[in-house]
């Protein structure tokens, strides 16, 4: 199954741009799950809280997940650090995942607790099937 991910030409979808140069700290590793009423998304987001998240639908149905964290100053200037990989340093995240086309857009609902973003996309249970014949000719 690894073998599959890694060599799988939309495995882009599953890993995090960050914004800087700087390694964020964070991962934003995530989860993707389905449930018969809903696509659920759990993502790690240590250190991270609702005011530092911005979560969005662009292009109509791409959800994008934001992060925006600043570096911990409160320990002083002459502190020199050796490790920092709790995200205690200005960095952040971008996770793009293009959703299915039977979804609710304007009913999905995200909350922030212990480090994990939950995601819930609700389905549209009544969306019509969009099978359609294509006529074939022998001239296009």
């Amino acid at each position: 199954m690894a073998h599959y991910f890694f060599n799988d030409p939309l495995r882009k979808l599953f890993l995090s741009t960050p914004i800087s140069k700087e390694w964020s700290g964070s991962m934003a590793l995530l989860d993707w799950f389905e449930t018969p009423t809903a696509h659920i998304f759990k993502i790690n987001v240590p250190g991270y809280g609702k005011e530092d998240i911005k979560v969005q639908i662009e292009d109509g149905n791409v959800l994008v997940i934001r992060g925006e964290a600043e570096k911990e100053e409160s320990l002083g200037k002459d502190v020199i650090w050796h490790v920092a990989e709790r995200g205690s340093f200005k960095g952040g995240f971008t996770r793009e995942i293009g959703l299915p086309d039977n979804v609710k857009i304007e009913q999905i609902k995200a909350q922030v607790e212990n480090g994990v973003l939950t995601i819930v996309v609700p389905k549209d249970g009544n969306q019509k099937s969009k099978i359609r014949d294509v006529n074939i000719s022998s001239k296009i």
